[in-house]
């Protein structure tokens, strides 16, 4: 569909080439989607509780107690997850503002590259740029605090 929508008026010729290079990119794409995603889905979903309650709630708000944690239902676990939580919540909030909403919007509202683009009113590459260097912030600042989830 891309090489139909961006390209018909190329020359025949050009087709394989284009063709390879738009499949080369989407794969690469999907990759990065994926292992990014992955990272974040890992790192909220050990932390968050039950997620099949009600979905419009905030997620920081709302973490409940995971029971297959080692401490998790002690009451000093509860006191490190809660600090665990206090401490992202505060990193997120650090975060250069257009940062934060495409993380926000696209990691915690799942909305995809062009959902997020469309409300942020940039491009898809703005919103790529602006996750990849919120996540990275944000995998820096809790490494220096010693977190590792």
């Amino acid at each position: 569909m891309r090489l139909a929508e961006k390209y018909g008026d190329r020359p025949a010729e050009e087709f394989p080439m284009l063709f390879q290079r738009i499949l080369q990119n989407a794969v690469r794409d999907q990759h990065r989607r994926t292992k990014v995603r992955s990272t974040w889905t890992t790192l909220f979903s050990s932390l968050s509780g039950n997620s099949d309650e009600d979905d419009d709630r905030d997620p920081l708000e709302s973490m409940e107690v995971e029971s297959t944690g080692k401490l998790a239902g002690t009451p000093h676990g509860q006191l490190e997850q809660a600090q665990v939580l206090a401490i992202i919540e505060t990193e997120i909030a650090k975060l250069p503002t257009r940062q934060r909403e495409a993380f926000l919007m696209r990691y915690w509202e799942d909305m995809d590259v062009a959902e997020t683009a469309l409300a942020m009113g940039c491009s898809e590459g703005s919103v790529k740029t602006h996750c990849s260097r919120a996540t990275h912030t944000l995998a820096n600042a809790l490494k220096a605090k010693g977190i590792s989830l």
